[in-house]
C-alpha cells in the first residue's frame, strides 16, 4: 500500500516502521522471484539494494539492532551481485527470502515472540557466505520455531493498523451514500405533484379568463373591475410556481449528482489493485514446488484491475488452493516436462479482468490436466453417481465433481493434499460471493479454473420481481434468463410442470411463492418464468411480474436474525421500497430439499383463466414412449392440452395434483397396471366421475370385460383404430377440444 498521500500524524514510529518494512520486502521477494528466473536487470538489482538499505535505516531509527544487522548483510549480498562479486543461484535464493521472512517476523514481534538472536546470527551467517566474507559456508536456510510462523511461509501483507485501513468506515459511508441517493430520487413524486398542480393552475387561469370575457359582455364596469383585480393578483402565483418547480428540478439534479459521485468514490476506496491483494502467491508457488523437486513461476495478468478489496480477502484462500492443487495435482518434474516437450518450468497464470460488468478470475496452468474418464471413474468409485448416469455426463459436467467435498483422483492422501479442505472451498466461497465457477481441461495440456463473481459485494446488479405481491430482488449473475410464455404450453410428466426449452429440453417450473412459503400459486394466462441453476438443477422459478434491473447497494441483515433460510441480504428500491436480495444456491437447495420430500410446487390456474377452460385436459398414461407420444401428438394438433404418465402410478400421482376432463390409459403396464388404475379412479371421491379410455392390444372379449367392469368408459384396441377412430372416442367423451367443462 502506498504511503505517499496518507495522513500518518497518527501512527507511532513503530507503526511506521512496519509499515515500511512490509513494502521494502515485497520489493525484494518480487525482485528474488525474477533474480531466480534469470530475469533481473541492473536497474531491478539496485531497487532491491536500496529497499534493503531503506530498511536498515528504519530499524537503526526505532532502535531494532538485530533487523538492523540482517538487513545490512542483505544489503552486502545485493550490493556484490551488482558488482558481480556474487552470483545468486536457487540456494542463494533461498537464503536471502529466508533473510525477508525473518525480517517480517521481527518488524512485528510484540517482544515474546521475537526471533531467537541465535537464529539471527546464522541467518547474518549465511549472508555473509554468500559474498565470500561470512565464517561459514551457505547453510540451509533455518526452519522457523512454532509457533513463530505457519507451515508455508507466507509474505502476505499483514494488515495495517486501523486508523490507515481504507476498508474502516467504508460500510458505513456507502450505506450513507446510498441513502443520500435514495432521498435525492424521492424529489421526483414531490416535483411530479407540482407539474400536477401547474397543470390544475392553468385550468383555474383558463376559467377565470372565460369568466373575464362574460362579465365585460354584461358591461357591468364594476363587475369588470373586480374580475380585473382577482387576474391581477393571481398573475404572480403563475410565475411564482414555475420557479419552485424549476429549482426543485435544479435541486434534484444536484443531489443525484453528488450522491452518486459520493457512492462512486466511497466504492473506489474500497477497490485495489488485483496485485495488491496477490502479490505473495509467486512466492507461495515457488516454494511449494521447491519442496517437490518442481519448477514452477506464477505469471500474473490483470495486475492493474481493481478489485474490491473484502472480494479479494475472501477470495484469498480459494486463489491459495487452487495454485496449490496446480502445483502438487498438476504440474510435472522438470524431467517429465521435458520428456513431454514442454519447458523444464511450469508456467501458472493467475489472471483477473473485468467482462460484461463481472469480476473473472482464472488461475490455468501447463501441467498434466486431468482425465475426463478418471473423473468419471472416481466418480462411481467413490459412490457419488450410478454407474449408467456417470457415463451419460458431459465434460462440464464431470469437471463439478472436482468441486464436491472430499472429492479427490488421488488413492491416498500426501503431504500436501487430501488433507484438511479442498476444491470445494473454493466452490462455497464463490457461492457465498453470488459468483460461479467452472472448470475445463485438455489432457496433457493444462487445467483452467474460471470464477465470475460480482465486482463488489457492497453494490449488486439485481433483477427485482414481485412474489406474492411483495419486491424480492435475485442477483443477476445468478439469474440464467427471463421467459414469458402461455400458460397453455406447461405440461406435466412425473407429476411435475414443465415447458419445452428452445435447445429441445425442458425447464422444471416451481412456484416461487411457494418456495418462499408464501402461499399457493395461481397463474393467468400467461407466465413470467425466471430460469435459475445449470444442467439438472435448473428450474423456472414463476413470478408474478418483473420490474427490470436496478442496481442495490446491499445491507447485511442484522445478525441477531441468524442465516434466513433463502435470503442473502436487504437493500432499497429507487422509490425507497425495501426488498430481500434472495440467496440462489439456498432457494435451489430448498427447491431441490421440497421436491424430494414430495411437495408439490405446482402452478393452479384461475378458474376462469384455467387452461383447461380455453383447451380440455387430457392424461395419457403409457409406459410405450412410442404410443406416448403418437397419442400425445394426435390430441394436441387437435387443440387438447395434453400430459404423459409413464405408468399408472405415475398418472395417479398426476391425478391427485390436478384436474383432468379425460385419462387415456394403457392395461400393461409396470408398478399399477391400467386396471388398478382405473379402480383407484374410481374409488376416488374427486375422480369418480372422471371418464377413463384404455387403448390396449389385448382385444379378447374377457380383456375387454375386465376394463369395462373396473369402471372404463371405453374400451379401443391399438390394433384396431387409427387417428379418426382415437379422435372421434375422445370427442364422444369429453367434447372438443374447446368445449366448456361440464361441473
Amino acid at each position: 500500500m502506498s504511503m505517499e498521500n496518507e495522513d500518518l500524524s497518527g501512527y507511532s514510529m513503530l507503526d511506521l516502521f512496519r509499515m515500511e518494512t512490509r513494502e521494502q520486502m515485497r520489493v525484494l521477494t518480487e525482485g528474488l522471484l525474477l533474480l531466480e528466473q534469470g530475469a533481473v536487470d541492473a536497474a531491478r538489482l539496485e531497487s532491491m539494494m536500496r529497499a534493503a538499505h531503506s530498511v536498515k535505516g528504519a530499524a537503526a531509527i526505532v532502535g531494532l539492532e538485530p533487523a538492523v544487522r540482517l538487513a545490512h548483510a542483505m544489503e552486502d549480498v545485493l550490493v556484490a551481485a551488482q558488482e558481480g562479486r556474487a552470483q545468486l543461484d536457487a540456494s542463494g535464493v533461498d537464503v536471502l527470502l529466508g533473510a525477508v521472512d525473518l525480517l517480517q517476523q521481527l518488524a512485528q514481534a510484540d517482544g515474546a515472540h521475537a526471533p531467537r538472536n541465535n537464529r539471527i546470527a546464522a541467518m547474518a551467517a549465511a549472508l555473509g557466505a554468500l559474498h565470500g566474507k561470512g565464517k561459514a559456508a551457505p547453510v540451509p536456510v533455518p526452519e522457523p520455531e512454532a509457533p513463530e510462523m505457519p507451515e508455508a511461509p507466507s509474505p502476505a501483507p499483514v494488515p495495517a493498523p486501523e486508523p490507515s485501513s481504507p476498508q474502516a468506515g467504508s460500510d458505513e459511508l456507502l450505506t450513507l451514500a446510498g441513502q443520500a441517493r435514495l432521498h435525492a430520487g424521492q424529489l421526483r413524486p414531490w416535483i411530479a405533484g407540482l407539474q400536477r398542480y401547474k397543470r390544475h393552475q392553468r385550468a383555474v387561469y383558463e376559467a377565470l379568463d372565460d369568466l373575464q370575457d362574460a362579465i365585460r359582455a354584461t358591461g357591468d364596469a364594476r363587475l369588470a373591475e373586480l374580475a380585473q383585480r382577482v387576474a391581477d393578483r393571481a398573475a404572480p402565483l403563475r410565475d411564482t410556481l414555475h420557479r419552485t418547480i424549476e429549482g426543485a428540478e435544479h435541486y434534484e439534479r444536484q443531489a443525484l449528482t453528488v450522491s452518486t459521485r459520493l457512492a462512486d468514490e466511497v466504492l473506489a476506496l474500497r477497490m485495489c489493485p488485483f496485485a495488491e491483494g496477490v502479490h505473495g502467491l509467486p512466492r507461495m508457488v515457488r516454494d511449494l514446488a521447491r519442496g517437490l523437486g518442481k519448477d514452477v513461476r506464477v505469471e500474473i495478468v490483470g495486475a492493474d484491475t481493481l478489485v474490491d478489496r473484502a472480494v479479494l480477502a475472501r477470495m484469498e484462500a480459494p486463489l491459495h488452493q487452487l495454485l496449490r492443487n496446480a502445483v502438487d495435482h498438476g504440474m510435472e518434474l522438470p524431467a517429465e516436462r521435458t520428456a513431454a516437450g514442454k519447458p523444464a518450468h511450469g508456467t501458472i497464470r493467475l489472471e483477473a479482468r473485468h467482462r460484461g460488468g463481472m469480476l473473472a478470475l482464472v488461475v490455468a496452468d501447463d501441467g498434466r490436466g486431468v482425465d475426463p474418464e478418471r473423473i468419471r471413474a472416481a466418480a462411481v468409485r467413490r459412490q457419488v453417481a450410478a454407474p449408467a448416469f456417470a457415463a451419460a455426463l458431459s465434460q462440464a459436467e464431470l469437471m463439478e465433481f472436482l468441486f464436491l467435498p472430499g472429492f479427490s483422483l488421488k488413492e491416498s492422501a500426501t503431504e500436501l493434499s487430501g488433507r484438511g479442505v479442498g476444491l470445494d472451498v473454493v466452490h462455497d466461497t464463490v457461492r457465498g460471493l453470488n459468483g460461479t465457477v467452472r472448470a475445463d481441461s485438455t489432457p496433457g495440456a493444462g487445467f483452467t479454473t474460471v470464477i465470475t463473481l460480482p465486482l463488489t459485494q457492497s453494490i449488486v446488479r439485481a433483477l427485482v420481481v414481485d412474489v406474492a405481491g411483495q419486491a424480492y430482488a435475485l442477483p443477476i449473475a445468478r439469474v440464467e434468463g427471463v421467459r414469458r410464455v402461455p400458460a397453455a404450453d406447461v405440461r406435466t410428466l412425473h407429476g411435475r410442470q414443465y415447458v419445452d426449452t428452445a435447445d429441445g429440453g425442458q425447464l422444471g417450473l416451481v412456484a416461487a411463492s411457494q418456495v418462499l412459503e408464501l402461499g399457493e400459486a395461481v397463474a393467468g394466462t400467461d407466465l413470467t418464468l425466471v430460469a435459475i441453476g445449470t444442467g439438472r438443477e435448473r428450474y423456472g422459478l414463476v413470478v408474478d411480474a418483473v420490474r427490470g434491473e436496478q442496481s442495490l447497494t446491499v445491507q447485511p441483515l442484522e445478525p441477531t436474525f441468524g442465516k434466513l433460510r433463502d435470503i442473502a441480504a436487504a437493500a432499497l428500491l429507487d422509490d425507497g421500497t425495501p426488498v430481500l436480495i434472495l440467496d440462489v444456491p439456498d432457494v435451489l437447495h430448498s427447491i431441490a430439499r421440497l421436491l424430494d420430500d414430495g411437495a408439490a410446487l405446482r402452478l393452479g390456474f384461475a378458474a376462469d383463466e384455467s387452461p383447461a377452460r380455453r383447451a380440455r385436459r387430457v392424461l395419457v398414461v403409457d409406459d410405450s414412449l412410442t404410443v406416448r407420444e403418437m397419442q400425445r401428438k394426435l390430441l394436441a394438433a387437435r387443440g387438447y392440452h395434453v400430459d404423459v404418465a409413464l405408468d399408472g402410478l405415475d398418472g395417479w400421482n398426476q391425478l391427485r395434483g390436478a384436474d383432468y376432463d379425460l385419462v387415456i390409459t394403457d392395461i400393461d403396464m409396470p408398478r399399477l397396471d391400467g386396471i388398478g388404475l382405473t379402480e383407484r379412479i374410481r374409488r376416488d371421491p374427486r375422480l369418480a366421475r372422471l371418464p377413463v379410455m384404455i387403448v390396449s392390444y389385448k382385444d379378447r372379449p374377457e380383456d375387454r370385460a375386465r376394463g369395462l367392469e373396473a369402471g372404463a368408459d371405453y374400451y379401443l384396441a391399438k390394433g384396431a383404430f387409427h387417428d379418426a377412430t382415437l379422435l372421434d372416442a375422445v370427442r364422444d367423451l369429453v367434447g372438443g377440444a374447446d368445449t366448456e367443462r361440464t361441473p
